[in-house]
């Protein structure tokens, strides 16, 4: 039975996404405020945590930024506030998707499930690790190593790098990159994707990668373009 924790301060919210969540066969953890949360974050593990924003003691953004330092639980952010720039917010500190309130409790369940569904594909592939030229990418320990260096990458960067380094030379627009790594469900738009991407580069770049690199298609979108083609 899959687990879910919901941290929420709001009881009536909890109550009903418990309903729902257990009707759909989860077992569910409660939290009410923000320190709660991250303790019980830390101290169970969770297929995938519900965050409110705006809590007692902790915030939602905090606690996310705690939580994506040593997992990478997929993460829904729900609040009250529908700003782009605090939508944007939530997914870049490594949410995996924003709900803004008020919200059909079936939708949230709706993109619980497809997250999870996203989380089982890749898992299924029978393929997690990644190797080409001086980059490793390990999908099962979401690890990034270049020259056998550590890459202090977050979830969304390894995901964009994961769907870019395993087709070599293909030319992803955005809205692909959008859909892919955040899902289709996803009201964002390409500022998310361009975001992630200079914060990626920025940091693989902190290392030598002459026969790889993430390449700009202006008016398109990215490519991983390499002098050697061959992955293992």
């Amino acid at each position: 039975m899959p687990n879910m924790l919901i941290a929420d301060d709001n009881e009536s919210i909890t109550s009903i996404l418990e309903s729902y969540a257990r009707k759909e066969g989860f077992t569910v953890i409660l939290a009410k405020d923000g320190a709660a949360a991250l303790r019980i974050a830390t101290e169970n593990p969770f297929d995938i945590v519900l965050l409110d924003v705006m809590m007692p003691k902790l915030d939602g953004f905090s606690v996310c930024k705690e939580i994506r330092k040593t997992s990478n639980v997929p993460i829904i952010m729900i609040t009250a506030r529908g700003e782009d720039f605090e939508r944007i917010m939530g997914l870049e500190i490594g949410a995996d998707d924003y709900i803004v309130k008020p919200f059909s409790p079936q939708e949230v369940m709706a993109r619980v499930k497809a997250i999870l569904r996203r989380l089982e594909r890749t898992t299924a592939s029978g393929k997690n690790i990644l190797t080409i030229e001086n980059l490793n990418v390990d999908l099962d320990a979401y690890t990034v190593h270049v020259n056998k260096s550590e890459i202090n990458l977050t979830k969304k960067e390894i995901d964009l790098l994961w769907t870019l380094a395993s087709n070599p030379m293909h030319v992803f627009s955005r809205d692909a990159l959008l859909n892919s790594c955040w899902g289709y469900n996803y009201f964002g738009d390409s500022r998310t994707v361009d975001s992630h991407m200079t914060r990626l580069r920025t940091k693989l770049d902190t290392v030598d990668h002459p026969k790889w690199t993430i390449k700009t298609i202006w008016g398109v979108g990215y490519k991983f373009e390499t002098t050697n083609e061959e992955t293992v």
